[in-house]
């Protein structure tokens, strides 16, 4: 078996590749989806000040374009889409860890966001992940 046979070739995107994007594209959309709450309510709800939730909803929405590019890269086999989606799991675990440790409803969310960040980490550090973007190991026989 050769090295092609076993690495597949680079750029090519694997069913790893398609899943860490659709994970890491609905935690873009999340992200949006959120922003676009927080605006809304800045504008129609009674927030105690109106301009910070309309400045909070769009640093959101502007902290959901990342996941959102980097899901796009991800789903063309791009080299430096890896790096990104591995930051946003790393800093994703301890987010998802307080939001357990908040108790009620945000439980369920934390337990979610942590479970998409786990997948995701593994997804991406995988060998055939990383060779179909480029990042492989070399194989010796």
């Amino acid at each position: 078996m050769s090295a092609e046979q076993i690495s597949g070739p680079q750029g090519r995107r694997t069913g790893r590749l398609a899943a860490a994007a659709a994970v890491a594209g609905a935690q873009g959309a999340a992200l949006a989806a959120w922003g676009i709450v927080m605006l809304v309510m800045g504008i129609v709800g009674d927030p105690d000040s109106p301009v910070q939730a309309e400045a909070g909803g769009l640093t959101v929405l502007a902290l959901a374009a990342m996941p959102l590019a980097a899901a796009y890269g991800l789903w063309r086999a791009r080299r430096w889409s890896r790096g990104p989606v591995l930051i946003i799991q790393v800093v994703a675990l301890p987010v998802a860890w307080t939001m357990i440790q908040s108790g009620g409803p945000m439980i369920a969310a934390g337990a979610a966001l942590g479970a998409a960040a786990v997948a995701e980490l593994v997804l991406l550090v995988h060998p055939a992940a990383t060779d179909a973007l480029g990042i492989g190991r070399t194989v010796e026989r």
